[in-house]
């Protein structure tokens, strides 16, 4: 379930912060930080399973928008945070700090969340009734089919993803490098940029929401909201291309951030949409796309910045990426619910009363109670039966073929015996003859 998805992962995030303290080379903080990745990749699609539980329909937007408004309240206020730390401590405290932290909030916040909505102390049943129902049972993932019918919105959220690990791995050091400012201030600048984001999240959330309860039609509050957002977003960053300036490069890539973050409430909402059964897995093959922008678009950047000495150029990437984005946006049609084609699986047999097997003959055979229905359904189960103990017959039959001549002989007399058969006329009773005869020779039957 999602709390104990989101405990777990809580609980392995703060542990490798506080270890990345402790990291005393490459190696330790390289696998200190993959242990983040691992605590970090389920939180989003297990939060999203939450609020498919505890969230109406026509709000998901909103909750979305701010709860990665808050996550990126994190980017913003961790760079100035993180210095002021190092400055007076050292890095290592920062991460002692910080993991700390985020223990004491997993703690907390496994006290107070419940998996079901109803189990909730101080929910009223006024809130239960606008509430989806919640699922008895967990349905089998259609893998295959899900995969396929998540595909676009995977990719427009690999184009999202490109521009956001863009920004939050190089702004930093954007505005040290680019414009020889201090630590401090390119800090400062960089938490401008991702405020932001802070309300383009909350803001994204609203929109989407409010277009959904007035129009009634999710392609609209989803699709074209997010296809706008990331055009906006292109028009945005494009005076980076020609001009060099501090301000200018400030609003920018403030204006980017926003228009950019503005497309994470319809997005999260969209998986919740599509496929309400599956909306964890949903949202987790979505997050897909960015995990991989995470891991290419840092390191790519940073190679043309290598080779080039461009810290602008690797914007015009994001901008083409966005671009692209703004069309496959169209195809993602959350209003087209996912549904499961897949055919069940044949239900258990119920009517046992109807049904008598064989032993002897190891066949079934199905006695009708009178409806069609019970019939046809004791008489498949029967035929199913009867195959399985054919080729159970048949298996029997080649390990006797097996044996020595002499012993084939005394068990297959002694199986006809202990399935009640008569022994032939004038003969004693071939298990009795068996045992007599194995008795003598220290033969186990």
């Amino acid at each position: 379930g999602a709390r104990r998805t989101l405990i777990y992962c809580g609980l392995l995030w703060a542990l490798a912060t506080v270890l990345t303290g402790f990291a005393g080379g490459l190696v330790s903080l390289l696998l200190a930080r993959l242990l983040l990745g691992l605590g970090e990749g389920a939180t989003f699609p297990a939060a999203t399973t939450a609020m498919s539980r505890w969230v109406a329909k026509d709000k998901r937007g909103f909750a979305q928008g701010i709860t990665h408004a808050f996550a990126r309240i994190g980017n913003a206020v961790a760079p100035a945070a993180v210095v002021w730390i190092m400055a007076e401590h050292g890095w290592r405290e920062s991460f002692y700090i910080f993991g700390a932290f985020s223990l004491v909030w997993v703690i907390v916040w496994a006290f107070v969340f419940t998996e079901d909505p109803a189990k909730h102390p101080r929910i009223t049943a006024e809130e239960l009734e606008v509430l989806p129902p919640g699922k008895k049972t967990s349905p089998k993932i259609p893998w295959g089919p899900l995969f396929k019918r998540m595909m676009p919105v995977t990719i427009v959220y690999f184009c999202y993803g490109w521009t956001l690990w863009l920004f939050l791995s190089w702004i930093p050091q954007y505005f040290l490098h680019s414009y020889d400012l201090d630590i401090k201030k390119s800090a400062l600048f960089a938490s401008s940029v991702f405020f932001a984001g802070v309300v383009g999240d909350t803001l994204g959330g609203i929109v989407s929401d409010k277009i959904l309860r007035n129009t009634g039609n999710l392609k609209r509050a989803r699709s074209y909201m997010v296809s706008v957002c990331m055009l906006l977003t292109l028009l945005s960053l494009l005076p980076l291309m020609f001009t060099h300036n501090l301000y200018v490069s400030i609003i920018s890539l403030s204006a980017g951030f926003f228009f950019a973050e503005m497309t994470i409430g319809p997005m999260w909402a969209i998986p919740m949409d599509i496929a309400p059964e599956y909306s964890g897995t949903a949202s987790g093959m979505m997050n897909t796309g960015s995990a991989l922008a995470a891991i290419i678009s840092p390191v790519l950047s940073g190679y043309l910045i290598d080779k080039t000495g461009n810290w602008e150029l690797p914007f015009l990437g994001s901008m083409v990426l966005m671009g692209f984005g703004v069309l496959l946006a169209f195809r993602m049609q959350p209003d087209s619910k996912f549904e499961n084609t897949a055919p069940d699986p044949p239900p258990r047999h119920s009517c046992a009363s109807f049904f008598v097997f064989d032993r002897t003959t190891h066949a079934g055979q199905a006695h009708p109670s009178g409806s069609a229905e019970c019939a046809e359904h004791c008489s498949s189960y029967a035929v199913r039966h009867a195959i399985a103990a054919r080729d159970a017959r048949r298996s029997h039959v080649r390990q006797c073929r097996s044996r020595p001549l002499r012993h084939r002989r005394l068990h297959l007399s002694d199986h006809a015996a202990g399935r009640g058969r008569a022994a032939r006329p004038g003969r004693p009773e071939t298990g009795a003859r068996h045992r007599g005869a194995g008795a003598g020779r220290g033969h186990q039957p």
